[in-house]
């Protein structure tokens, strides 16, 4: 029997989540559920924006789906974001954020890719200081975290039979750290399975190629940064922010993510569209349990239900909750 361990989080997490998790109970009658919390409010209320406990019961559960974090927009004195604190203790090295043409909301057919983002150190590390009136951050890259990337990049293209992987860095600017990257997760992809086509792309080459042929990727690795702007760009193909999804993934753990946010101007309303969540869910089913034909099920269920005439007039939590169990069974 899987176990989840449920974040809903700050803002509309606390709306999406539970819409997601009636789902996904429909789907797998015997998940059991485990609640926990993480985020500004678990801050403002505890000290802490990742209690330890909420890190004990994801180790325990192996998988975890949270909402949405709200951070403040300058330093707090002993905050730290939670989706960071919980990527960096659980060791989520990996972030999987596919991005594909829905009906109804994607301004374009054809766009089918899958980006594997570094998940780990880079920028994200958050090494930062001020050296007299230079602010200064340091940049991470380390063979051993790239490698990881890398492996991860190859399963997951067997897992898919996905055929073609292009590398995305910045190696004319930064030869040492984005050097580094590039070879090692060329040379790990190449080893784990010599027959996939493996291309590079500049960041910014591969920016401009996301707006103008986004169907030519398949799959995508890169460095935590490029990786997080890249793929906030690529969800416009899908829909927008809040129709995507994504999956922080580690060995033996999986944390799924929807990536809009917690949306303070509409929490509260019962307005949230819950479909990033659902999808979210549908990665956590799909790569942390190994149960394809569920996920298969769940998102099938949102794609009837964005190629319904009526999803238009779905303008409620409840409303497209409601319609994605009508075409989930």
């Amino acid at each position: 029997m899987p176990k989840l361990c449920v974040i809903p989080g700050d803002g509309i997490g606390q709306e999406v989540i539970p819409a997601a998790v009636t789902i996904l109970q429909a789907a797998l009658p015997d998940l059991q559920i485990i609640e926990a919390e993480a985020g500004w409010n678990c801050f403002q209320k505890h000290g802490v924006s990742v209690p330890e406990r909420t890190l004990e019961l994801l180790r325990d559960c192996g998988a975890g789906l949270f909402g949405a974090v709200s951070s403040p927009s300058h330093k707090v004195a002993g905050y730290k974001s939670a989706i960071l604190t919980m990527r960096q203790s659980l060791d989520l090295y990996a972030n999987i954020r596919p991005v594909k043409s829905w009906p109804s909301v994607s301004p374009r057919p054809a766009v089918d890719m899958i980006i594997v983002r570094e998940n780990s150190e880079g920028l994200y590390v958050g090494r930062e200081q001020m050296r007299g009136d230079t602010a200064v951050a340091q940049r991470i890259i380390s063979r051993q975290a790239s490698q990881k990337i890398g492996q991860k990049t190859a399963e997951l293209m067997q897992q898919l039979q996905r055929k073609t992987v292009t590398i995305v860095h910045k190696a004319n600017v930064l030869p040492l750290t984005d050097g580094l990257f590039r070879d090692t997760v060329r040379q790990t992809i190449e080893a784990a399975n010599p027959d996939l086509a493996i291309n590079e792309l500049l960041v910014d080459v591969a920016a401009l190629k996301m707006v103008a042929e986004p169907a030519w990727f398949d799959v995508i690795v890169t460095t935590n940064l490029f990786g997080d702007i890249l793929s906030d760009a690529a969800a416009h193909w899908g829909g927008g922010l809040g129709l995507a999804a994504s999956l922080n993934w580690g060995d033996g753990l999986a944390l799924a993510e929807p990536v809009h946010g917690s949306a303070p101007d509409i929490a509260g309303q019962g307005v949230a569209n819950p479909l990033a969540a659902v999808l979210s869910a549908a990665l956590l089913v799909r790569f942390a349990w190994g149960l394809g034909e569920v996920a298969d099920r769940l998102e099938t269920a949102v794609q009837q239900t964005l190629a319904q005439q009526s999803y238009a007039q779905l303008k409620t939590t409840l409303a497209v909750q409601e319609a994605v169990l009508h075409n989930l069974n």
